[in-house]
């Protein structure tokens, strides 16, 4: 039985993922400056969110190892090929930079009214469907450069799981400060009250100077 109907988990998907939408919604991150701001390094909180939800994982994952609740032996570990991933990386980097989106942020978006986010969605469906078209043809490339087959760090590297935890943290860490640090240098972090009162069109020409402030900070 899944939660919370025995119906193969559609119902709790879909509440995890509403719940998981007006979570990003009420941070800000429906708006294309959130991410946009991350890549120019004046708002670490797209770093900040995915690090924490990293680390969260990591060590529920661990505990239910652990616990017998959930083995690392019953969890599928996907098999890397460097060459996809640099690729795929730089190609859906270079999307999320240009469109001011990721999948889940630009489904925020549109559900909170935004055309743009309507938009990303079309092209991200367009992208998925000329990949498939052409997996035959690139599926060499695709396979090349494999690595270790179905492997943690804990496996890659011979070390305890708590040594890749440790080090997680340690980055996050040293992240979370160098963020903070450059996020005041820049006039601080976007707020999710800032960004709501630009969509609503609220602040008018402050809205429009803060446009020009990011503007000529990215340049």
């Amino acid at each position: 039985m899944t939660f919370p109907l025995n119906d193969g988990g559609i119902a709790s998907g879909l509440l995890c993922g509403v719940l998981f939408g007006f979570v990003l919604e009420s941070a800000g991150f429906a708006s294309p400056r959130k991410l946009t701001a991350q890549f120019r390094m004046t708002d670490w909180s797209v770093f900040k969110v995915m690090f924490t939800a990293i680390i969260v994982a990591a060590i529920g994952l661990a505990i239910a190892d652990a616990s017998g609740l959930m083995p690392s032996e019953n969890i599928f570990i996907p098999t890397a090929y460097f060459w996809a991933t640099l690729v795929g990386g730089a190609l859906i980097g270079a999307g999320m930079a240009i469109g001011g989106y990721c999948p889940g942020t630009s489904v925020a978006g549109l559900a909170s009214g935004r055309l743009d986010g309507f938009v990303f969605m079309i092209g991200m469906i367009l992208g998925t469907g000329a990949f498939a078209s052409v997996f035959d043809a690139i599926k060499d490339f695709y396979m090349a450069a494999q690595g270790p087959e179905a492997q943690t760090l804990s496996d890659l590297f011979g070390v305890p799981a708590w040594a890749i935890l440790v080090v997680l943290v340690i980055v996050a860490v040293l992240g979370f400060a160098l963020g903070s640090r450059l996020e005041r240098a820049a006039g601080g972090a976007l707020t999710a009250k800032q960004l709501a009162e630009e969509t609503n069109g609220v602040t008018g020409d402050n809205a429009v100077a803060g446009l020009h402030a990011d503007t000529r900070s990215s340049v």
